[in-house]
C-alpha cells in the first residue's frame, strides 16, 4: 500500500497533463494584411461591436451537419470572445487599410461624435460539408447627415471537412474577404 501512495500524485499528474493536450485553441482576430492601400480619410470613424451569431458565443467549435444542425467539435476551442476579436481585427485592418489611426470601437469614449459608424451583423459563419460560409450585412452611416449605406455580403470557400486547421483558415480568409468589401464601401462613402 505504501507503494500506490507515492504513485498517486505521479498518476494524477500525468492523467491532468494528458487531459489538458487534448484542446486546442484557435483565434481568428489576428488581422489580415491589406492587398493595397487607400488614400488616408481625415474621418473619425466609429465601429459598433461586431454581431455573430449565438452559435459562435459558445467556446466550441461549430460545424453545421445540415441546414438546422450544429455540432460543437470537442477538443477544438475559439481562444477569445468572437464577437470582441472580430471587431478588433476589423478596427485593426481598416487603420492600416486607410493609414488611418483615428478609428474607434464603440463606446467611442472621444471628445466628439464619430463622423462615420460601421454596425456589421453577421448571420452565418459556419462550415459544412466541404464549405465555408459567411454571410453578413454591413451598414455605414454618417453621423451629422442622414446619408446611410447597407450592403449584403455572402462568400462559400472551399475546405475540407473535419480538419479543424483548414476550416479555421477557410473562416480566416472568408472574414478577410468581407474586409476588404466593407473598405471599398467605405472608400465610396
Amino acid at each position: 500500500m505504501p507503494a500506490f501512495r507515492s504513485l498517486l500524485p505521479l498518476t494524477l499528474l500525468l492523467l491532468l497533463l494528458a487531459g489538458c493536450g487534448s484542446t486546442r485553441f484557435f483565434v481568428l482576430s489576428t488581422p489580415s494584411s491589406p492587398t493595397h492601400h487607400y488614400p488616408s480619410t481625415k474621418r473619425l470613424i466609429g465601429i459598433e461591436q461586431v454581431t455573430v451569431p449565438r452559435y459562435l458565443f459558445k467556446r466550441e467549435i461549430a460545424v453545421a451537419e445540415s441546414a438546422s444542425s450544429v455540432l460543437f467539435l470537442s477538443g477544438a476551442t475559439w481562444a477569445e470572445d468572437l464577437q470582441e476579436g472580430l471587431t478588433h481585427r476589423l478596427i485593426a485592418f481598416l487603420q492600416t487599410k486607410f493609414n488611418h489611426p483615428d478609428i474607434y470601437a464603440y463606446p467611442w469614449e472621444l471628445s466628439r461624435q464619430p463622423d462615420i459608424k460601421l454596425k456589421l451583423q453577421i448571420s452565418r459563419f459556419i462550415a459544412q460539408d466541404d464549405r465555408v460560409t459567411l454571410q453578413a450585412v454591413w451598414e455605414l452611416e454618417n453621423l451629422h447627415t442622414t446619408k446611410r449605406i447597407a450592403k449584403l455580403f455572402h462568400i462559400t470557400l472551399p475546405t475540407t471537412p473535419n480538419d479543424i486547421e483548414k476550416i479555421v483558415h477557410s473562416m480566416d480568409q472568408a472574414f478577410g474577404a468581407l474586409e476588404e468589401n466593407i473598405a471599398k464601401g467605405l472608400k465610396r462613402f
